[in-house]
Order: structure tokens, then sequence, then C-alpha cells
């Protein structure tokens, strides 16, 4: 796995209960919700690059494997 950048963030308290919903629906930890959303602004802005695309595609056909 490539290694992980920490920064701290600073959230409204609406919006980090929102996305701790969120992600709470979408059985992820809020860490991984918020990445799962930038890299999805990312790529539908045509600025994630290339090798992480590969990646998250990789990951993706993984989790749909029997």
């Amino acid at each position: 796995m490539a290694d992980r950048k920490n920064f701290p963030l600073r959230l409204d308290p609406a919006v980090a209960d929102a996305l701790q919903r969120w992600a709470a629906t979408d059985l992820r930890s809020l860490n991984a919700q918020i990445e799962f959303l930038l890299r999805r602004a990312l790529r539908e802005a045509g600025r994630l690059p290339a090798a992480d695309e590969a990646e998250s595609e990789e990951r993706r056909a993984r989790r749909k494997r029997p």
C-alpha cells in the first residue's frame, strides 16, 4: 500500500456530522469517505494522476471478485 500523508482538517461541525452519517451508510470510515469524495471530484475534474486512477480501478476490480 502507498504511503499516506497525514494532515489536520478543520470542518464545520454540520459538515462533519453529515459526512459521518454518509460514511456509516456506505460502511466506510470518515477518513475513507472523505478520500472517496476527493478522488471522485478529482476524477470528474480530470485532475487525478493516471497512476492513482489505475490503482483505484485495480481496487474496485478486487472488490468485485468472488
